[in-house]
C-alpha cells in the first residue's frame, strides 16, 4: 500500500499544468510506469490523484456493487464522473483537465496534500479554509474516529 507524506504548495500555469514538487516527485517515481487517475473528491471541492494500483483496488470494491440497484448505479455514475487517466510529462508537470479545474476552483496557487494513499489537489484558498473550518472540531473528531474502544 502506498503511503504519501507531506503537504506541498505549487502553481498552475494558464493551461492548467502544475509542476510536481521534487519531494513529492521522489515519492511518485516508483509509480510512474503505471500512471494515475485524477477525479473529483466526494466530500470536498478538491481533486484526488490515485496511483493506478490504488485505483484498481478501489474499483474492485466498486465493481462488487449490484448495478441493478438504482442507488448503486447512481453512486457509480457520480463517483466516476470526470475521471481521467493522467501521467506527468517528462519535465514533471501534470495537466489538470479544464472540467476538473472548474469543479475544484483551482486558480493559480495550489496545495498538494498527502491523504495516506492518494494526493489531494486543492486551490490554496479553499484548502486553507477547509483546514481552518475543521480546526476547532479536530480534537473531538480525532477522539471519535481513532478511539475504537479497544485501547
Amino acid at each position: 500500500m502506498t503511503n504519501f507524506i507531506g503537504t506541498y504548495e505549487c502553481k498552475a500555469d494558464s493551461k492548467g499544468r502544475l509542476m510536481i514538487p521534487n519531494a513529492l516527485k521522489k515519492q511518485l517515481e516508483p509509480l510512474l510506469s503505471r500512471g494515475f487517475v485524477l477525479k473529483r473528491a466526494v466530500f470536498q471541492p478538491c481533486l484526488e490523484l490515485y496511483p493506478m494500483d490504488e485505483w484498481d483496488l478501489l474499483m474492485q470494491k466498486v465493481n462488487k456493487l449490484n448495478r441493478f440497484n438504482k442507488k448503486n448505479n447512481d453512486f457509480i455514475r457520480r463517483f466516476t464522473a470526470g475521471v481521467k487517466v493522467v501521467e506527468p510529462d517528462q519535465t514533471g508537470r501534470l495537466l489538470i483537465p479544464k472540467d476538473l479545474i472548474s469543479f475544484s476552483g483551482i486558480d493559480k496557487e495550489l496545495v498538494l496534500s498527502s491523504a495516506i494513499n492518494i494526493i489531494e489537489i486543492w486551490d490554496k484558498e479553499r484548502y486553507e479554509a477547509a483546514i481552518n473550518d475543521a480546526a476547532g472540531d479536530f480534537a473531538n473528531l480525532a477522539e471519535e474516529v481513532m478511539n475504537d474502544g479497544h485501547e
